[in-house]
């Protein structure tokens, strides 16, 4: 019995990798899955979204070839995944993530030498103040955060928690807080971030209803004071990942500072195994964050368990959830 010969098809997939982003964030701009809900054919789509015929060809193949929509008797119709995830308006649609992705695309072009030097080429990195970065990303990447909210909430007890306040630091759209106040009504949240990013987050916040609970402070964490025994839970949400280890350590120690004797710390990032194992995602994230910032990168659970020891948090309980994301809890 002879082992079956190699075949390419997995490298020519990853070759054809920058196709499938284009193709499904150009599909998102235009809108195209909105109007695939019932089917459609070829014609029909360039003339309601207003594309050409032959790009609206172009992007339907695409689509097909990625299974994200069928095609029978002439016309194309959103799988069930399409449907779910891509249609606007849907409470988990990513498409606002495809199109924020595709804007970026470019920046991959740059990895090779990015990877050379170990820094990034863009000069807007995620690292600089008032970045218009985040204004076009805080809200696309919001509905990645909602499981993972309502899981820290239940976890936390927070629906019975009373009458608690927390900070939110670099919370960007406040999805933590429209999430946490509305399982509880007596709590009160607090956001820290740059001005633009937080005029967003008020925004969000109040289609929740519980906006009137919700309150920002302008100003680069770094070098804002977070208070001293003011908040009962602490939220690190998806920004340890753009800081150095020493700019971590700095942070955590101005939350233990900040938390009441009993407050708990909750991060949520994509981290790593102390082998550097773990999801494909956080895996490549790294690769992410040497484009996009100056320090950041995907870290193990091993940095995290030294770095919040380090800083006066005696105990660290990590948690996976059902995507990329790893919560993390310290008391």
């Amino acid at each position: 019995m002879t082992d079956a010969p190699l075949k390419p098809d997995k490298i020519m997939q990853l070759v054809s990798g920058s196709w499938a982003s284009a193709i499904l964030g150009a599909s998102a701009v235009h809108g195209l899955f909105n109007h695939l809900e019932q089917g459609a054919t070829t014609a029909e789509i360039a003339k309601r979204t207003g594309v050409s015929v032959r790009g609206a060809q172009a992007l339907l193949d695409g689509l097909l070839g990625l299974e994200l929509v069928t095609l029978e008797n002439g016309k194309y119709q959103n799988t069930p995944e399409s449907s779910a995830f891509l249609v606007d308006g849907k409470p988990a649609c990513f498409a606002g993530l495809a199109k924020w992705s595709i804007s970026y695309l470019p920046r991959w072009g740059d990895l090779a030498e990015v990877a050379r030097t170990g820094v990034p080429t863009a000069s807007d990195t995620a690292d600089v103040a008032e970045n218009p970065f985040w204004e076009s990303l805080v809200t696309s990447i919001a509905v990645l955060s909602f499981p993972v909210a309502q899981a820290a909430a239940e976890r936390l007890q927070l629906a019975k928690a009373g009458p608690v306040t927390w900070l939110d630091v670099g919370g960007g759209s406040g999805v933590y807080s429209a999430v946490w106040l509305g399982a509880n009504r007596q709590a009160k949240a607090v956001q820290l971030d740059w001005a633009n990013v937080n005029r967003i987050a008020r925004g969000f916040v109040a289609k929740f209803g519980v906006g009137d609970r919700f309150k920002t402070i302008d100003g680069d964490f770094h070098a804002t004071d977070f208070g001293n025994s003011a908040y009962d839970f602490a939220i690190y949400s998806h920004i340890a990942h753009q800081e150095s280890p020493e700019s971590n350590k700095a942070v955590f120690r101005k939350f233990r500072k900040a938390l009441k004797p009993n407050g708990t710390l909750l991060i949520s990032d994509f981290v790593l195994d102390d082998e550097r194992r773990g999801h494909p995602f956080a895996l490549m994230f790294t690769a992410n964050m040497l484009v996009h910032s100056k320090e950041g990168a995907a870290y193990r659970q091993s940095d995290y368990r030294a770095w919040l020891k380090e800083t006066g948090f005696a105990s660290v309980t990590f948690e996976p959830t059902p995507g990329a994301a790893t919560l993390i809890y310290a008391r």
